[in-house]
């Protein structure tokens, strides 16, 4: 079993706010990825936690496909 990592309240919040907009099928990646990586931190604060979401958040994210096919108008 890992070793649980102590985080504070801004940043265990700020882990969760990040996990929000993935899709709930990979929240639960994310969230294991993201805690490998803080506990791999030598130095733990606010930045570096910062840090280890944002990277660990671009592997995880799949942007919507927003193209459509369809013409659309201009008054949009």
């Amino acid at each position: 079993m890992p070793t649980p990592i102590c985080l504070s309240d801004d940043e265990l919040t700020a882990v969760m706010n990040a996990a929000r907009p993935l899709s709930p099928r990979d929240r639960d990646r994310f969230l294991q990825a993201v805690a490998q990586a803080i506990a791999a931190l030598p130095v733990r604060g606010p930045g570096s936690v910062h840090r280890a979401i944002q990277a660990t958040f671009r592997m995880h994210y799949d942007p919507p496909d927003l193209r459509t096919d369809e013409p659309r108008s201009r008054a949009y």
